[in-house]
């Protein structure tokens, strides 16, 4: 099946090497599959194993997985590190999380063991950036407040991606990479630039950094919409079964990126109380 996703399309391929090698799902009534040869009269020859393909309960499945994951690394990273290690614990678990996302994006096979220690890395990183709004900074109750919108604006995507409201077009998928390119590029110049002390205020409580929050929430809530296209491709392309964290890795990240965002905007709004 064609599909304008690159990433996908790979996937897709080595999908149908598999399948070429002999490796295909078995039938709906367990006989072997199109490209997967009829038993040996041998007894003795090893018959070649089956391949599962990948289903819509395997990456929900594989999702809660990785959430429950997360939040427990979050709720260690908050308990356990000190205070005075915040900040290089911070440092340490972005740039890590940042490091193994790449390599699990631009894998050209699924690995659960990364994806999973990406869940851990990430849970650390989001834990000690909590802890650091709700105690440190003194944002009562912001948290919960930002883990009920994330989930919130998670489940209003996935109804309006159910009912068709919103649909991933090529034009839709090529101005979403766009936007996230862009929006990824924004934010490492501006990094870079407050390293140097430039403050841009593009990350600060001001009208400036507000909308860029908002500009931020939307792109990370319509970025669900290309993770709901890409498992109904998967799904449709047959891609073997551990493909289905690869899946889960991707509204993972979208997940983190919004909770982070309605995090700091809740920031700015309580800190005009």
């Amino acid at each position: 099946m064609k599909t304008s996703n690159p990433v996908l399309a790979r996937l897709g391929q080595a999908a149908e090497r598999e399948r070429a090698a002999g490796y295909a799902p078995a039938g709906p009534y367990g006989q072997p599959g199109y490209a997967q040869p009829y038993p040996s009269a041998d007894p003795y020859a090893a018959a070649p194993p089956a391949v599962q393909p990948m289903t819509i309960d395997d990456v929900v499945v594989k999702t809660v997985t990785l959430l429950g994951i997360t939040g427990l690394s979050a709720v260690a990273a908050w308990t356990l590190i000190p205070d005075a290690l915040i900040g290089a614990a911070w440092i340490g678990a972005a740039i890590v999380g940042l490091v193994l996302g790449l390599v699990i994006s631009f894998s050209r096979m699924a690995n659960p063991a990364l994806v999973i220690a990406y869940a851990v890395v990430e849970g650390a990183f989001v834990g000690l950036v909590s802890k650091y709004f709700e105690v440190i900074a003194g944002f009562q109750g912001i948290v919960l407040q930002a883990v009920v919108a994330t989930f919130g604006v998670f489940f209003l995507m996935a109804m309006l991606y159910k009912a068709k409201v919103i649909r991933a077009t090529p034009k839709f998928v090529r101005g979403m990479v766009a936007a996230m390119v862009g929006v990824f590029a924004v934010m490492m110049i501006n990094l870079v630039l407050s390293l140097f002390g430039v403050e841009t205020g593009l990350r600060s409580n001001g009208g400036l950094g507000i909308i860029f929050s908002l500009v931020c929430i939307v792109i990370a809530s319509l970025s669900f919409v290309l993770s709901f296209h890409e498992v109904e491709e998967g799904v449709r392309m047959g891609l073997p079964q551990r493909y289905a964290w690869t899946a889960a890795f991707g509204i993972l990240v979208s997940l983190i990126w919004l909770y982070l965002e309605i995090l700091r905007l809740l920031s700015f709004f309580q800190g005009d109380d």
